[in-house]
């Protein structure tokens, strides 16, 4: 039977009013934990006001040994 740990990371959006997310950034860290084993399983973001994004939330899971 598969056994999975799970992790979840938060990306916060910047500028005076949110909603900008360095994409570098976050490729960079998307790279780190996938060499690390983690997959990308959910990508949300969640919201300020008038719709602009306060961060970015990963979830990630990999197969325990």
């Amino acid at each position: 039977m598969q056994k999975w740990e799970y992790k979840t990371m938060k990306v916060e959006a910047k500028g005076l009013l949110g909603g900008v997310v360095d994409a570098g950034a976050l490729d960079v860290l998307l790279n780190q934990l996938g060499s690390q084993g983690w997959n990308l399983v959910s990508v949300f973001d969640t919201n300020m006001l008038h719709g602009q994004s306060r961060e970015i939330v990963a979830i990630f899971k990999r197969e325990t040994v």
